[in-house]
């Protein structure tokens, strides 16, 4: 039995000085290991220009939107004149001042249309992308913010109109 012992002592000791294989991972520190991750990443994006054929369909529906605003407000001002002489429900004048308010919808619809239109360019070149570059994404959306300005005035006024309406 004491013989055991030292015999088994030298097998275990030979299992430990076994040569090193090429297929052993080294224990050696990596390269992406010498990067200090509290360095701070930059998250300024260079722009670049924009889409030359974006840019001209941007301002085709901006000028859409603009071009729009004039007959928008010439009905406004009949819709809001009806609607002050307009009588009791279902009266001749309030039937008329109805028929006005439908009319300044349907002017209405000019704006949101190209509204949708710039907003269906920003999801077409994400479907087709998957995604947009900074300088189309800048211009998507101050031409979004241009026609908001325009397009949450009107649907203020249609609102006031259809509240004098109702009463």
């Amino acid at each position: 039995m004491r013989s055991f012992i030292p015999l088994l002592a030298a097998v275990a000791a030979a299992g430990c000085s076994t040569p090193r294989t090429a297929s052993e991972p080294s224990l050696a520190p990596r390269a992406a290991e010498a990067i200090d991750p509290r360095v701070p990443i930059p998250d300024v994006v260079p722009s670049g220009p924009v889409d030359p054929a974006l840019a001209s369909r941007l301002d085709a529906l901006l000028a859409e939107v603009r071009g729009g605003l004039p007959a928008f407000e010439a009905r406004e001002a009949e819709a809001a004149r009806l609607a002050a002489n307009a009588g009791p429900v279902s009266s001749e004048g309030w039937v008329a001042a109805q028929q006005a308010l439908s009319r300044l919808v349907e002017q209405f619809g000019v704006t949101t249309r190209a509204a949708a239109d710039i907003d269906a360019l920003a999801s077409s070149r994400l479907e087709t992308n998957r995604w947009i570059r900074p300088a189309d994404r800048e211009a998507i959306a101050a031409a979004q913010s241009a026609a908001a300005a325009i397009s949450e005035p009107q649907a203020a006024a249609i609102a006031r109109i259809r509240d004098q309406l109702a009463r």
